[in-house]
Parts: structure tokens; C-alpha cells; sequence
């Protein structure tokens, strides 16, 4: 009987084993081929000077820093948290950022699967997560987050960690506060929390954990501007006042790693500056997303809530470089659980592929800005993430008529 135990849980082990060392031999090759590829890390580098100038009392919106003369764009909150990046070489602050992004891949996938299916046990869970976490890594936008040292990862998983709390958890929503005040895009996410629990309220006559959370991550987020305005007051002065209206600094709208609908008509219109056609668009198709964000939620279903959101601030936001698309970890979880609901069958891999194929840098894009005079099929190819998750939205929104065209028939 003894024997028989034993057999039944090295069964059960081999399969966490087997993940467990796919998932290190995957990351161990990522990491070879970002060396292979020279990654230059150029981001953290950035971030770095940033943290550099605040200790020094510098001014953080009038440095540059390095040989792509890179400007400060996040707000002030930022450069306080990226002190700590000038206590150590940069060599080491290389590898540790490498390796910590690497750990972030595992924590983003675990947050999206508990998300997607809450109630897998953790040996279910875990055996999940470090099998797709050894294939994510490989997709564009992972990968170039670690090649730029980029912290898009730290930003998702802050996020996800408040939508994947049980009931009443006091500290859901101190990520999104946190993260809103590093990057300001996360910040529809509170939109997100307050329409869906304004309606409910509505609904129940009730506080209920949509409202708390968005309490929670507004007092964080103003607490956090507060505490940076206090102690860098110059530059919160500035950021708030001016650098925040100030999209040029982050890079031209056309490049081809700008996936957002500005990117996208940018390309189109053979201009940097869309102008009113980008703001009109944003609006009808980010107020539909949310729509349809609101209602996932009103259902119940918030893992669609939660991307539909995140993929939104994505596509609306003036500049989203694809590294900024590492959303599309959870959205694959979520395509890949409900493949069963997908139509065309093919839909699920052809999205996996385009996130895999590094399709948007098969245009020219080289200094001398040849995006403004791309042709149709450059366009097609510098546009596939927000064309593929506009798709998708069409097919969610069309299914969803259609359900409510068949429901009214039937009464």
C-alpha cells in the first residue's frame, strides 16, 4: 500500500517536474539569445539616469540620457522608485532586471491563469503556469520588454494582483494606484472599477468590491502624487502642468513600434500628427470597449472585464510600443480557455501567431522615419495588434448581438 502512495505522488510530481524544468531550460535559452542579440537594455539605462538625477537634486525633466538622447516621461513618482537602480553596477542592475522581468513572465502568467480559471488547485495551477510561461517568453512583446529593460511585466502583474484578490481583500486596489502613478494608462482601469460598481450599486443598493477597489486604488494613486510632490515639487510642478500634454517627447507617432490607433492613422494619414481623426476614433472605439468592459463585468465574467480594459488602454492611449502589448499574455490564456467559443476555429492560433511572428518589424523602420511613406501592405503589417484585437472586438460584439437577437425570439 506503501509502494502504491509513493508511485501515485511521484504520478502526480513528474507532470510539475516536467514543466518546471521545460519552463528553466526555455528561459535559460531566452537568455542566450538576448546575449547573442547584444540587447542593449537602453530603457533601464534610462531609468537609471533618472534615479541618478533625482538623488543628485537634478532636474528631472531637462535630462537626456543616453546616446539616443532618451527623455524623462513618466511621472515623478517614477524616478523616486528607480533610486534603488543607482545603488548597484551597471552590469549587475542588468542582470538583475533581466532576471527579475524573468520571474515577472511566471508571476504575469500565474495572475492570468487564476484570473482565467480561479478554481484550479495550485498543483493545476502551477503546472499551467510554467508551461505557458516557457512559450510567452518567446513572443514580441516579452521579449522586448527584457531586450529594452522595460517595466511593462511589474506593471500588468501590479494590476492583475488586485483583480485576482478573494472578496474583501483590504488591499485590492493598491496595485492599480501604485501603477497609475509610474504610468498613467493604467488609470482606466479605475474607470473600469467605478462604472461597474456605480451600476451595481444601482443594482444591489450596496457597497460592494468594485467601489472598494477603486477607492483603494484612487487614494493610493493621489497619496503616491502627493508624497512625490513633496518631495520633488519642481518637477511635479512641471510634469503636471506641462510635460504631461507634451506627447512628442515620448517618440514619433508613426514609428512602426507604436501600436495604438494614433500609430495606426499616423502611418495611414502619411503624417506625426493625426490630430482630431485619432482623438474622434479613440473616443467611438474606446467608449465601445468599455462598453462591452462594463457589461463583461455587470456578468460577472471580469477576466474579459479586466483585458477587454487593458487592451483598450492600449489601443487609445497617444503612444503604446509594443512592448506595452504584454497584455497579450492574458489575452491568449483567455482565448486558449474559451477556445471552444471562438469562431473561426483558426481565430486562437492566428492571434498566438501574431504576437510570435515579430510581423511589425518586417516594414522598414530604420531613423530616417520611412513609415510616412509606407504602402498598403506596410501599413496592414505595422498596424497587426490593433487590427487583430479590433477583430476581435467586432466578433465579441457581433456573437453578443447575435445571442440577444436569439434570446428575444425565443420569448
Amino acid at each position: 500500500m506503501t509502494v502504491s502512495v509513493l508511485a501515485r505522488t511521484r504520478a502526480r510530481q513528474w507532470p510539475l517536474a516536467t514543466a518546471a524544468a521545460t519552463c528553466l531550460l526555455s528561459f535559460m535559452a531566452f537568455w542566450v539569445a538576448q546575449r547573442l542579440a547584444h540587447v542593449n537594455m537602453l530603457d533601464v539605462m534610462v531609468y537609471r539616469a533618472e534615479g541618478e538625477t533625482v538623488r543628485a537634486g537634478g532636474d528631472l525633466y531637462a535630462m537626456r540620457a543616453t546616446s539616443a538622447n532618451l527623455a524623462m516621461t513618466y511621472p515623478p513618482f517614477a524616478g523616486l522608485l528607480f533610486v534603488p537602480l543607482t545603488f548597484v553596477g551597471v552590469p549587475l542592475m542588468r542582470t538583475l532586471a533581466t532576471a527579475g522581468n524573468l520571474l515577472l513572465v511566471v508571476a504575469l502568467v500565474q495572475l492570468s491563469v487564476q484570473l482565467v480559471r480561479p478554481s484550479l488547485s495550485r498543483a493545476q495551477l502551477w503546472r499551467t503556469t510554467l508551461w505557458v510561461a516557457a512559450i510567452v517568453v518567446w513572443c514580441e512583446p516579452v521579449w522586448t520588454t527584457l531586450r529594452y529593460g522595460q517595466i511593462n511585466l511589474l506593471i500588468a502583474v501590479a494590476v492583475l494582483w488586485d483583480f485576482t484578490r478573494r472578496e474583501g481583500n483590504r488591499w485590492a486596489g493598491v496595485g492599480i494606484g501604485l501603477a497609475t502613478a509610474v504610468k498613467l494608462t493604467p488609470g482606466l482601469f479605475v474607470v473600469l472599477l467605478l462604472a461597474a460598481g456605480l451600476l451595481l450599486w444601482r443594482r444591489e443598493k450596496g457597497w460592494n468590491r468594485w467601489l472598494r477597489t477603486a477607492a483603494t486604488a484612487t487614494a493610493v494613486f493621489l497619496g503616491a502624487t502627493a508624497a512625490s510632490a513633496l518631495i520633488l515639487p519642481h518637477d511635479s510642478r512641471r510634469f503636471w502642468t506641462g510635460t504631461l500634454f507634451e506627447t512628442g517627447r515620448v517618440g514619433f507617432a508613426e514609428e512602426t513600434a507604436n501600436q495604438s490607433l494614433r500609430g495606426v492613422l499616423a502611418r495611414v494619414m502619411h503624417t506625426d500628427d493625426p490630430g482630431m481623426w485619432w482623438a474622434v476614433t479613440a473616443a467611438v472605439l474606446g467608449g465601445a470597449a468599455m462598453v462591452l468592459a462594463v457589461r463583461a463585468a455587470l456578468r460577472g465574467d471580469k477576466a474579459l472585464s479586466v483585458i477587454v480594459c487593458a487592451v483598450t488602454a492600449l489601443m487609445i492611449s497617444p503612444i503604446s510600443w509594443s512592448h506595452h502589448w504584454v497584455w497579450c499574455v492574458p489575452l491568449l490564456v483567455l482565448l486558449v480557455d474559451r477556445r471552444d467559443r471562438v469562431r473561426p476555429g483558426w481565430a486562437v492560433a492566428a492571434v498566438a501567431l501574431v504576437f510570435v511572428s515579430f510581423a511589425l518589424w518586417w516594414v522598414p523602420h530604420d531613423p530616417g522615419r520611412p513609415e510616412l511613406d509606407q504602402n498598403a501592405g506596410q501599413m496592414l503589417l505595422s498596424a497587426v495588434y490593433p487590427l487583430t484585437v479590433t477583430a476581435l472586438f467586432l466578433g465579441y460584439a457581433g456573437r453578443a448581438l447575435a445571442r440577444g437577437r436569439q434570446a428575444v425570439a425565443k420569448e
